[in-house]
């Protein structure tokens, strides 16, 4: 899948002509942040620590 440049522009402009110039910074924030959330899960970065985390943590605590 080759796009040159002028694939490219093509589209812009119909993403341009579909949701506006005011709504493309809020879709591309909100895509920003999926893609984040995704690559934060992809690398185990979630809230909860994992298993180990929580025995080491425990470990620190009883010293």
């Amino acid at each position: 899948m080759n796009l040159g440049l002028t694939e490219i522009v093509v589209i812009a402009l119909v993403v341009l002509l579909l949701f506006g110039g005011k709504k493309i910074p809020e879709l591309m924030s909100g895509l920003g942040k999926g893609v984040k959330s995704f690559k934060d899960g992809m690398n185990g970065l979630d809230d909860e620590p994992k298993p180990q985390e929580k025995a080491a943590d425990k470990a620190e605590a009883d010293k």
